[in-house]
């Protein structure tokens, strides 16, 4: 943090979407930006290298989900884990795999045949994500699809992302700390920060820690996942701490 604090010009702050910059909710698709995370990101973007939100959700998402965000200066959304990504107003990314339309349309069934109440399916593009939060036990159901979902993402060349009560399958290859090192090389970053609240991120922790440059771990803390808070160097509470603590860094800056 003195690194950054020292030289903000040389620093890249990264951020997960969901959990990190907006609430978890039970329809991801009501999963709204903080009201203030934009207008801070957009004070921090005037002040460092740059500013990225490296999530599973499509980039596309992301913006529609974050009104403002397009705003903020130099902002770099890594989608998809990397997979897309989205700068200056354009999307890129190579097609997507044949393996998850297939496997999106084997779940229904699937799930169906194992009795689960209240387990939904999110179409992401690149990727499916299965949802428990909504069922009468949502980690028992978690627990009794973690297999079925394993030998269906083999059979279509994918891998099992597992989440706070979800598990996405998606294409193989990459993941938020690949991203996140290669965004490093590529800004020739003097210093980093990378916030996340789930265990898709606890990569781009390890990215952070193997980059061998100064940076700092923030976790968004909740009763959900404890794993990720155990590797942080700070822990706050949910997005209204993520908010804050950004506050706090811009209001730095500034003096």
């Amino acid at each position: 943090m003195e690194a950054i604090l020292k030289d903000p010009a040389g620093a890249v702050i990264g951020l997960d979407f969901d959990g990190t910059l907006s609430p978890i909710v039970s329809d991801p698709a009501a999963a709204l930006i903080h009201p203030e995370a934009p207008g801070v990101l957009a004070e921090l973007g005037r002040h460092v290298r740059a500013v990225a939100i490296v999530t599973g959700r499509p980039p596309a998402t992301a913006l529609e989900l974050g009104p403002g965000l397009a705003e903020v200066p130099g902002l770099v959304i890594l989608g998809h884990y990397g997979f897309e990504r989205w700068e200056n107003g354009a999307i890129s990314g190579p097609p997507p795999p044949a393996g998850v339309p297939r496997a999106e349309a084997e779940l229904p069934l699937l799930i169906d045949s194992l009795g689960l109440k209240g387990v939904t399916i999110e179409d992401k593009g690149r990727a499916v994500a299965v949802h428990t939060r909504r069922a009468d036990d949502p980690e028992g159901a978690l627990a009794v699809l973690r297999e079925p979902l394993d030998e269906l993402a083999a059979r279509h060349n994918l891998v099992v992302e597992p989440g706070r009560f979800v598990l996405e399958l998606r294409p193989p290859g990459m993941d938020k700390g690949h991203a996140l090192g290669l965004f490093l090389a590529e800004r020739d970053a003097m210093s980093v920060m990378f916030v996340g609240d789930d265990l898709g991120d606890l990569a781009a922790f390890e990215a952070v820690r193997a980059s061998g440059l100064p940076g700092v771990t923030v976790c968004s803390g909740s009763t959900e996942v404890t794993a990720l808070a155990e590797r942080a160097d700070i822990v706050v509470d949910g997005p209204d701490g993520v908010v804050a603590l950004l506050r706090e860094l811009v209001s730095a800056f500034s003096r």
